[in-house]
């Protein structure tokens, strides 16, 4: 199974991107943000809380975004390989991801990080809250605090899947096609 996470700030293109790699590679896209979301949507328990924590701008519990992912990976069958979008954000997710992942035969192929400098990511999230609908990314104050949040508790995922020899860096500006292009050129060498 090919296995990506695939990493990067608020607003780096992480759900842009996996919609072209899951066409490409055939793979299921796993956005914990878009799980959140339907949990919150249904007004599920897990739901409940996971909103508490992201109207504040905070990382949502390990617990919590665990058993939310483990829930989605059970009902898929048979498949090609997955495309993580969100997680795992900190160092314990990352091990509970090869633990959950372990117990299905298969690990994690790379981590990809979408890399973006601040000030782009502050625009993109504007653009996007206009279009979007989201809230969370119409508030500048919301926004540096996730951009805050990921520098300090999310950004040292990196390091584990550096550690380990599964990170691979690549430039997260330029066209949309541009970006889906220097992903691919990756993939195609964990093949």
């Amino acid at each position: 199974m090919l296995n990506i996470v695939l990493f990067g700030p608020p607003g780096a293109g992480k759900g842009t991107q996996s919609q072209f790699l899951v066409e490409r590679f055939g793979l299921v896209h796993l956005s914990t943000g878009d799980i959140f979301r339907r949990n919150i949507k249904e007004g599920t328990e897990l739901g409940q809380l996971a909103q508490k924590y992201m109207n504040e701008g905070k990382l949502v519990p390990d617990e919590v975004t665990i058993n939310m992912l483990k829930a989605e990976l059970e009902k898929i069958s048979n498949p090609k390989g997955f495309i993580f979008d969100g997680f795992p954000r900190t160092e314990a997710q990352a091990q509970a991801l090869e633990n959950l992942l372990d117990a299905m035969n298969t690990a994690i192929s790379a981590m990809i990080a979408l890399e973006v400098p601040e000030e782009e990511l502050k625009k993109r999230l504007a653009d996007r809250a206009k279009t979007s609908g989201r809230a969370d990314d119409a508030d500048p104050a919301v926004i540096q605090k996730r951009i805050d949040v990921y520098n300090a508790e999310t950004l040292p995922v990196k390091h584990y899947y550096e550690k380990i020899g599964k990170y691979r860096g690549i430039n997260g500006q330029g066209s949309i096609e541009e970006v889906t292009q220097r992903l691919i050129e990756v993939i195609n060498t964990l093949h």
